[in-house]
């Protein structure tokens, strides 16, 4: 895991093959506990292509000098992103 919440990555690789290809992030929030909102797109090998961009929030704990995942959350589609954003909108006017 990254020693710094500015080097946390959710790329993922496998048999050469990324997996999980990060678009953008933002950090949310830093310190012993850091909070960060990904968006990404996964690959689909029956397309041969990624798919859709997706989301997901993470919360990360830093022990022993490292950042190690300690939740997330995943947003299942855009339809449901935007539900989340009205919903904070609507909160925060």
């Amino acid at each position: 895991m990254a020693d710094n919440v500015e080097d946390i990555s959710i790329n993922y690789e496998e048999d050469g093959v990324q997996i999980v290809k990060e678009i953008d992030k933002v950090i949310l929030s830093k310190g012993a506990w850091a909070t960060i909102i990904f968006r990404y797109q996964q690959w689909d090998s029956k397309a041969n292509d990624y798919g859709l961009d997706r989301y997901t929030i993470r919360r990360y704990r830093k022990l022993q000098g490292a950042y190690q995942a300690q939740g997330k959350f995943n947003i299942s589609s855009k339809d449901q992103a935007q539900k989340i954003v009205d919903a904070l909108q609507g909160w925060i006017s």
